[in-house]
């Protein structure tokens, strides 16, 4: 039974016992036994959580707290709402609880991470990421609130992460050749058909908080829409253990993702495009679909293209009617050029500018070119367009070269595939026994 099967009979399940006045506490099978109706004890706010921490001893500050999220903020690159910092600051929290849980338990396992190591990661990632040394990544951090503490502490968190998982996971992990092989022959059997680059924010709820989870989660997808980075939100929300690699699930078919409201919903979208919440055993799945191709078949979105770019700027305060007899004009002279060899002459007589680019792939341009682009032969252009307040352009197709036939994954490719997803489950499973033995107190 798929997992959106399980849940509809959970759900119908669920229904049909409050249907008929079966007490909540008799729906429930995690034991607690707890009643429906019930007071707190005491003036304390159940729900308030402060912003500080003691866990297994270490504090964690409110500065912590502040310094990641601005770190946060500032990868966003979009303002975020007040009701939305409170939620993020809480989970920046529990992110920290974890983070020091993983140090703690490298360092009892003396495999703690140096200080040596964790400036010259620190050093790498400002040189890779941000083009600047460490003294300029420091004044970076400092001008956005944050500091050079709050980065280290994660990439230390990081660090202890992988060395525990690559001593005490992954050299129990095994995956056979016949398990390998099986996969190499389900993908030559599917060659040609789709499969999807897919990115997701899974969020855990029961039937307890399902509300709460629910708002919280249509709240993020409406901040991605408004420009939020999804690679940010699903390090920080997401409790599956893609959360580390930004979400990204790499390259799968629908049927992996195992469940038909999911799958459909994929499917019907284009790359670039949310889906969800969308309700799954467990909680609620919100997906990035960012690619898709066909198995084993080149991607005509890599042919590398030589374009020659036609533009025609207006001058400012150009009256709307003006404008728009030189864009019939700049169309007509277009349709008048006889491949890219006739473009130069063409263009300088009507005032026109030329930009030559002999090295661009189909997928670098916008999404709207792309298809048009994909259509054209050699000395055929694509319809102007632009701005009839700015000016207008058009690019020619001088030259295409085709992709080759694209080789697919190989035995170690897959091995790794499948060892890393392996790896990933137990992860989970590591990180959830470290909470449970934490002996953690709020200030």
């Amino acid at each position: 039974m798929t997992r959106f099967a399980k849940t509809l009979s959970l759900i119908a399940a669920t229904a049909a016992l409050f249907a008929f006045g079966v007490p909540a506490l008799q729906a429930q099978s995690d034991g607690f036994n707890i009643p429906e109706d019930f007071n707190f004890l005491g003036s304390a706010d159940p729900n308030q959580r402060r912003a500080t921490a003691r866990v297994n001893g270490n504090i964690i500050t409110g500065t912590d707290v502040d310094h990641r999220v601005a770190l946060i903020v500032a990868a966003n690159e979009t303002a975020i709402p007040e009701d939305e910092m409170d939620r993020l600051r809480m989970q920046v929290l529990r992110n920290l609880i974890d983070e020091t849980l993983q140090v703690q338990e490298a360092a009892a396992l003396e495999m703690e991470v140096t200080a040596e190591e964790v400036d010259d990661a620190y050093t790498r990632f400002a040189v890779e990421r941000f083009d600047r040394g460490p003294e300029a990544m420091d004044e970076y951090l400092a001008t956005i609130g944050s500091s050079p503490r709050t980065l280290k502490r994660q990439i230390q968190g990081e660090l202890a992460w992988d060395r525990l998982l690559r001593r005490n996971v992954a050299p129990f992990v095994n995956v056979s050749a016949e398990e390998v092989n099986e996969q190499l022959a389900r993908l030559e059997a599917s060659q040609g058909q789709y499969e999807y680059r897919v990115a997701e924010i899974f969020m855990e709820a029961t039937a307890l908080n399902r509300e709460a989870v629910l708002a919280n989660a249509n709240q993020i997808v409406q901040q991605l829409r408004q420009g939020g980075s999804f690679v940010a939100y699903a390090r920080q929300y997401s409790d599956a253990s893609s959360a580390a690699q930004g979400g990204d699930l790499g390259w799968l078919r629908l049927e992996q993702l195992q469940s038909p409201t999911l799958e459909s919903a994929v499917q019907s979208r284009a790359p670039g495009q949310l889906v969800g919440p969308i309700e799954i055993p467990g909680g609620f799945s919100m997906l990035l679909l960012v690619d898709r191709r066909q198995i084993g078949m080149p991607d005509p979105r890599d042919a590398v293209l030589s374009l020659k770019q036609i533009s025609l700027d207006f001058a400012p305060g150009t009256p709307e009617s003006e404008a728009q007899l030189l864009a019939d004009q700049f169309a007509a002279t277009v349709q008048q050029m006889n491949g890219c060899g006739d473009v130069d002459a063409k263009a300088a007589a009507i005032g026109a500018d030329v930009v030559e680019n002999d090295e661009i792939a189909v997928r670098a341009l916008p999404e709207a070119l792309q298809n048009i682009m994909l259509q054209l032969n050699v000395g055929q252009a694509t319809p102007p367009f632009g701005d009839i307040a700015q000016g207008v352009r058009v690019l020619m197709l001088c030259g295409r070269d085709d992709p080759r036939q694209q080789r697919g994954p190989s035995f170690d490719d897959i091995m790794n595939t499948l060892e890393n997803e392996r790896i990933n489950r137990r992860a989970q499973r590591y990180l959830r026994d470290l909470r449970r033995d934490a002996v953690i107190e709020y200030n």
